[in-house]
């Protein structure tokens, strides 16, 4: 008997690379607001713990070393108000690997339901479709009749939506009485302009019980770290637990520089601020220069991505972008319910976003 292969949409910015094409040819070349890729320095003292642990000739274990997760716990408590024990932390290879396996790391399957934010990151359903499952948009996942998982991404990507602490404790109540695993994405929960984000394992969510609850993390955005891949899920302790038997049959291991790297971004928040004002400044002049294009923002009171519209639709907008040479997000790539918008993302350098609102204006 043979299978057919996954079938997975169209990977969006292969279909997006045209446009950055003709941007291109823009006399003064493209100023590329697509991807929320950092683009300021890894701090020093990251790199330096990077280097001094280079020597590595064994494996690593899957479960991380024991002051890795002592660090994310830390840095739970300190920032987030969050207690969390370090057996109830599991580090990944970056929070999108984690994204996309989560539904198969937590047994979801072939006639489950999985609830994903109806405006989203499109690897919530990328990871979904793998497990077999059916992934239905939608911004009240208790409506979802027989949801196995429900997926909260707050600050939002793509629109900086932030959830009210109410709506996420609601949330949680209906998962415990149905059985549903509510997981939520926070990598952009350091990263609030104009509310403040919560955890979904801050006590006043989740009740003080960690029960059914995961959230995931990431240091990319807020320490400079894409390149190095690192994230963690911390959580429920059996969830967790179970987790961690899969990965290490898997060999998912995180190397032991990076670790070294993670603890030393996890334990310093002096280059967590720095990084905030840059974006600030860069948040401030670009909303500005689309204010004076005409463009309306929504949402966008946290992250590091404009939400912006001139109500119409959203490829009519990137194609107008791309003669002024920026290169934006469609956000119908993100679900039908963004046809109308585009995402400009903050990770530009000063310069390049100083280029950009000239080119607005």
């Amino acid at each position: 008997m043979t299978t057919e292969p996954t079938r997975l949409p169209d990977f969006p910015w292969d279909v997006l690379a045209p446009f950055g094409e003709r941007a291109g040819r823009h006399p003064g070349g493209v100023v590329d607001l697509s991807v929320g890729t950092p683009v300021d320095p890894t701090p020093e003292l990251v790199q330096a713990a990077l280097r001094a642990a280079a020597n590595a000739p064994g494996y690593p274990t899957a479960a991380g070393r024991p002051e890795l997760r002592e660090a994310c716990a830390r840095w739970l408590a300190r920032s987030h108000g969050c207690v969390v024990a370090p057996g109830a932390i599991l580090p990944a290879i970056g929070s999108k690997e984690l994204v996309a396996a989560l539904p198969r790391l937590l047994g979801v399957g072939p006639g489950d339901r999985v609830a994903i934010p109806r405006i989203a990151y499109p690897t919530y359903a990328v990871g979904v479709i793998l497990a077999g499952a059916e992934p239905v948009p939608t911004d009240r996942p208790e409506t979802v009749d027989g949801a196995a998982l429900a997926w909260l991404n707050s600050p939002g990507n793509p629109t900086g939506e932030v959830l009210a602490p109410e709506r996420m404790a609601e949330i949680v109540a209906w998962a415990r009485e149905t059985g549903a695993i509510v997981a939520s994405d926070e990598c952009y929960i350091e990263l609030g302009w104009e509310a403040s984000p919560r955890s979904l394992l801050h006590p006043e969510i989740s009740g003080g019980s960690h029960d059914g609850v995961l959230a995931i993390h990431s240091l990319s955005k807020r320490s400079n770290l894409a390149g190095y891949r690192f994230g963690f899920v911390a959580g429920d302790p059996g969830i967790v637990a179970t987790m961690l038997g899969i990965r290490k049959h898997s060999g998912m291991m995180v190397p032991a520089p990076v670790q070294a790297a993670a603890i030393a971004a996890l334990d310093d928040d002096a280059h967590v601020l720095e990084q905030r004002e840059r974006y600030v400044g860069r948040r401030r002049v670009l909303i500005e220069a689309l204010a004076g294009a005409g463009f309306r923002i929504d949402r966008s009171e946290a992250g590091l991505y404009l939400w912006a519209t001139r109500d119409e639709p959203c490829w009519d907008t990137v194609d107008w972008f791309a003669d002024r040479g920026i290169l934006v997000t469609p956000g119908d790539f993100y679900g039908e319910a963004g046809a109308d918008h585009v995402r400009i993302a903050l990770t530009a350098t000063d310069e390049q976003v100083s280029t950009a609102a000239e080119r607005l204006r």
